[in-house]
């Protein structure tokens, strides 16, 4: 099994582009797949200059409906048309960003450009789904811990109103392969820990490997509060026998906090890095 991130925030390998967005490509005994496909069209390119055909990708899971993990889906679906595309069938809704009553503008669109959904090769789906196997989805049924509070501003349009999303467009992809599970999410909008508690309670069993954005990043500095609440995400993955591989929305400084507790049961992938 191989797994190469193609793009996250943060400059990895040489030569590689990084932005504000997620995608992932694995390489299993019988797939080649994507885990999301960036914010751009430089997921691709990236790709191209680790030398990994897009051509050859057979499968695609679209972790959530939101725009910094599906802006490649388009011009990925151009060059490969036929690659199943799964994603939840609630995927492509209003989803908004509250940035707050002095923003310029207070709502702002994050979710999948619309078009998407009526690429032929999508396949939606209403809860699990296993595909075969080497892959699985699942969704989160119950939350066994508090959202994040980095969560808490995210929103669904509703006609002329705005409510807390409930992350029911997110699902979680299950990878096996040389005796191994691995567990891979895009930004555990439903709390990382609440995940994982969802793995177990389906599979009996806690994954070898958890590759997700814990989605604790911030642009401004951390409350007393939001610290203690990180620490606490950090004490309780190391209650887990899995090794954790975290990016994206995490953030370096929550990833800091969070590998000073840790240790070595938590590292960060950075754009264009295999995973070992």
């Amino acid at each position: 099994m191989r797994i190469i991130n193609l793009i996250e925030n943060t400059e990895g390998r040489q030569g590689c582009a990084y932005a504000h967005g997620l995608s992932f490509y694995v390489e299993t005994e019988k797939h080649k797949l994507l885990l999301d496909l960036g914010p751009t069209e430089e997921t691709l390119e990236n790709a191209k200059k680790l030398g990994i055909d897009m051509k050859q990708v057979d499968t695609v899971v679209l972790s959530h409906g939101h725009y910094d993990h599906s802006g490649g889906l388009i011009p990925f679906a151009k060059i490969n048309p036929t690659a199943a595309i799964y994603m939840q069938q609630t995927a492509p809704g209003e989803y908004y960003a509250d940035d707050g009553k002095d923003a310029p503008v207070r709502y702002r669109y994050i979710g999948i450009d619309k078009s998407i959904a009526d690429l032929k090769q999508v396949r939606f789906v209403d809860g699990d789904l296993h595909i075969d196997d080497e892959l699985e989805l699942f969704v989160l049924e119950k939350r066994t811990h508090e959202l994040p509070f980095t969560n808490k501003r995210i929103m669904v349009r509703e006609g002329d109103t705005y409510r807390n999303d409930d992350f029911k467009h997110e699902h979680y992809l299950v990878v096996r392969g040389e005796g191994k599970n691995v567990l891979m999410s895009g930004c555990a909008h439903n709390g990382i820990v609440s995940i994982m508690d969802a793995y177990i309670e389906k599979f009996g069993a806690a994954p070898d490997l958890a590759i997700s954005g814990f989605h604790l990043l911030k642009k401004s500095e951390y409350t007393e509060n939001e610290v203690a609440e990180v620490k606490e995400i950090a004490r309780e993955l190391l209650t887990y026998p899995t090794k954790f591989v975290t990016c994206h929305c995490t953030g370096i400084p929550a990833y800091e906090m969070m590998k000073e507790i840790m240790g070595d049961q938590l590292d960060y992938v950075h754009s264009g890095e295999e995973i070992k």
